[in-house]
């Protein structure tokens, strides 16, 4: 990968503009030369699932498929996610529900327990959660020959932001996207949707970005920033040679998330 294609500049509407035609141009090219009937998506209340959402669904109009969501929550995730996530769920979707899997969350945690009766840290259960929503979502794309879309932006594929096997998909269409650039799409996008996307975006942008898996109170303090802004400020510096800053948790996130990015391992016959 070369870094220097993705340091992000001051971007004007034009930019977003290109940004968003190029997407679409290949989320359509790929559903036709794959014969796709349907794409998942998983809502999550946040800003990333609400513009994988606005981007997706004209294309999906347009091939005459099945834009099919899911909100799908689990104990920790917050009556103002919930609710955010069903608004753009029903605002973008052609086909929607929620679904609360905290029973059999529970469930499925006690499997988990060390023999010695320890209790689980919360970024294991936070795993776990990952990985169980991650589960329906690709039973619904077996189901109606479609594929997963995965919802990562760039400064969280640097951090490692985001679980093996759980926040992942088929179609990664924001990944060559700060997340930075993730709120400027999303506020030009707002132009083309109706009063209600509207809403249901807006409420997704102004929201304090959290994963809802209980390990903090929001994304920043688990990134060690006050905002995404100075992520994405941080590691650029880092990329253009401050080598001083690998001191800093979000630096060091990046360093020690590698193995992440380099999965799985594949020995060379």
């Amino acid at each position: 990968m070369n870094i220097k294609h993705y340091i992000p500049i001051k971007r004007q509407p034009e930019d977003y503009s290109n940004f968003a035609e190029k997407i679409r141009t290949h989320i359509q090219n790929y559903i036709m030369d794959n014969s796709l009937h349907a794409l998942v998506l998983g809502i999550s209340g946040g800003i990333d699932s609400a513009l994988c959402a606005a981007l997706i669904k004209p294309i999906c109009n347009d091939c005459d498929i099945t834009l099919i969501g899911r909100s799908i929550t689990i104990e920790t995730n917050k009556p103002d996610e919930i609710e955010r996530s069903i608004k753009v769920g029903e605002s973008f979707c052609h086909e929607f529900k929620y679904l609360d899997i905290t029973n059999t969350y529970i469930e499925n945690r006690k499997n988990l327990i060390d023999l010695d009766n320890s209790m689980l840290s919360k970024m294991r259960q936070g795993n776990l959660k990952a990985r169980m929503r991650m589960m329906i979502l690709y039973d619904l794309a077996q189901l109606n020959r479609g594929i997963v879309i995965a919802t990562d932006n760039f400064t969280e594929y640097l951090t490692g932001f985001w679980t093996l096997h759980g926040d992942v998909g088929d179609y990664a269409p924001m990944l060559h996207l700060w997340k930075t650039e993730v709120y400027g799409l999303a506020n030009y996008l707002l132009s083309e949707c109706n009063e209600k996307q509207k809403q249901a975006m807006q409420l997704c942008i102004d929201a304090v970005p959290v994963d809802g898996l209980g390990i903090s109170s929001c994304d920043c303090e688990q990134l060690g920033v006050k905002d995404y802004f100075e992520a994405d400020q941080l590691l650029v510096r880092y990329f253009k040679g401050e080598t001083t800053l690998e001191k800093h948790p979000l630096i060091k996130r990046y360093l020690q998330s590698n193995y992440k990015r380099n999965n799985p391992v594949i020995i060379e016959r």
